[in-house]
């Protein structure tokens, strides 16, 4: 778990998830709306992607 936690392209995803939150409590309701979210999206899984991916390497290294 603290390799997520402490991960700055888990934490940089994060305030990008509130910064969306923001614009989607304050802001107009339009198909950009939906494009920020989607990328989001995609950013959370790259980053929680790469974490995994950089687990399974130093996993092997130790092998």
């Amino acid at each position: 778990m603290r390799k997520f936690i402490l991960n700055s392209s888990i934490i940089s995803s994060i305030i990008g998830g509130f910064s969306v939150v923001q614009t989607t409590r304050k802001g107009p309701r339009d198909w950009r709306l939906v494009l920020m979210w989607l990328s989001w999206g995609i950013t959370l899984a790259l980053a929680v992607g790469s974490v995994l991916q950089s687990d399974e390497d130093a996993r092997e290294l130790g092998r």
